[in-house]
C-alpha cells in the first residue's frame, strides 16, 4: 500500500488557536489548497488521494507547529490539533493516520499530550519541529520524549519550521522556505548523530522530511571529520545516518534521489508528499510517482512505493507495557 508520511492537515480549530495565541497563520500559498477540515477540502483530499493510488496519508502540523512560551497555550493549540486529526482518522480509519503535535517545549506537558494522543486518540506517534524556540529538539531537555518514544517503539518525523537555521546569513537573503528547509533537515541530523539519540534510543522509527536534505552527501565526510571533534561516539556517523529514514519529497529532483538512495539504501526511503505545497506545481499523483521516472531498480522503486511506508507504521501496534 502506498502510505503518504508527509502530509500536512490544518483542522480548523488549531488554526483559529494559533492565529489567537500567536498571530500564527499558515502560508498564503495554501489559500486555494485543500489542507483544512472543511467537507470540501476532505472531498478533494480523497479524490486526490485516490487518482494517486494513495492509500493512506499521515498527518503531521509542518512548519506551524503548537511551540508557545505560555503552557497552557500550547496544550490548548496542540489538543485542537490532535482533537482535529483524531475527527477526521473516526470517520476515514482507513485512509487517515496521524501523529502527535506536541505543546513543546513544555515536556511534561508534551508527555501528557502524546499519551492522550496515542492512548486515547489512536495516533501513531509524534512529530516534532527540527528546532524549538532557537533551541535544537536534540538538546538534552528533550530526552524524556525520546525516552517515551522508545519505550512504545513508535514513529517520530522531524519537519522543519521556517526558521532557516536561525541565521541572517539564510534569512536575510529570503532563503529561509528555497534552501533553509533543507539546512534544518541536515542540521537536526547531524544533532541526532552527536547526541547519539538513534543508536541509544532504538526503537524508535525516526523519518526526516526532505530525502535529509545536504545529509546524503555529507557521510563520508562526517567519518572523516567528525569523529575527531567528537572521539567518543561509539559508531561511525554514517551508522547512526542510516539508521533513520528519509522521505521521498525531492521537488522532482533526480540526482537528489539518487544521491539518497545510494547514500541511505532502498529499505530507508519512504514516500512523501509535503501535502499541500507541492500542489501549487504538479498533480498529486506527480508528487507521488515521480520517483518511477528516475532510472531507479524496478524492484526498489516497488518496495519504496508500496513496501516501506506500512513497514515504519508496523512498530507502532507493538508498544511495550
Amino acid at each position: 500500500m502506498l502510505v503518504d508520511i508527509h502530509a500536512h492537515h490544518t483542522p480548523v480549530g488549531y488554526a483559529e488557536a494559533m492565529a489567537r495565541f500567536a498571530d500564527a497563520h499558515r502560508p498564503k500559498g495554501w489559500v486555494n489548497l485543500p489542507h483544512t477540515d472543511s467537507s470540501d477540502d476532505v472531498a478533494r483530499r480523497l479524490e486526490l488521494m485516490d487518482e494517486a493510488d494513495v492509500g493512506l496519508q499521515l498527518f503531521s502540523h509542518g512548519i506551524m507547529a503548537p511551540y508557545l512560551p505560555d503552557e497552557d497555550q500550547a496544550r490548548a493549540a496542540a489538543q485542537a490539533s490532535n482533537d482535529g486529526y483524531a475527527s477526521l482518522i473516526r470517520r476515514y480509519p482507513e485512509r487517515f493516520g496521524g501523529l502527535v503535535a506536541l505543546p513543546l517545549p513544555h515536556i511534561d506537558a508534551s508527555l501528557r499530550e502524546l499519551e492522550r494522543g496515542m492512548d486515547d486518540l489512536g495516533l501513531c506517534g509524534a512529530a516534532m519541529n527540527c528546532s524549538v524556540m532557537q533551541r535544537s529538539t536534540a538538546e538534552a531537555e528533550f530526552e524524556p520524549i525520546y525516552a517515551e518514544l522508545d519505550r512504545r517503539r513508535a514513529l517520530l518525523f522531524f519537519h522543519p519550521c521556517g526558521s532557516g537555521i536561525c541565521s541572517p546569513m539564510i534569512t536575510d537573503y529570503g532563503l529561509a522556505g528555497a534552501a533553509g528547509t533543507s539546512m534544518e533537515d541536515t542540521t537536526i541530523v547531524l544533532h541526532l548523530i552527536v547526541r547519539e539519540i538513534p543508536r541509544r534510543y532504538p526503537n524508535i522509527r525516526i523519518v526526516i522530511a526532505h530525502l535529509g536534505g545536504l545529509i546524503p552527501m555529507l557521510l563520508q565526510r562526517l567519518d572523516h571529520q567528525l569523529l575527531p571533534a567528537h572521539p567518543t561516539l561509539a559508531e561511525p556517523p554514517s551508522v547512526t545516518a542510516r539508521r533513520l529514514y528519509y522521505d521521498t519529497v525531492g521537488h522532482g529532483s533526480h540526482a537528489a534521489l539518487w544521491c539518497a538512495w545510494k547514500a541511505f539504501g532502498t529499505q530507508h526511503l519512504v514516500p512523501g508528499s509535503d501535502w499541500p505545497v507541492l500542489l501549487a506545481h504538479e498533480s498529486y499523483r506527480e508528487t507521488m510517482r515521480w520517483i518511477e521516472d528516475a532510472g531507479l531498480p524496478d524492484e526498489d522503486v516497488s518496495y519504496i512505493l508500496e513496501q516501506s511506508g506500512p513497514e515504519v507504521l508496523r512498530p507502532a501496534s507493538t508498544a511495550t507495557p
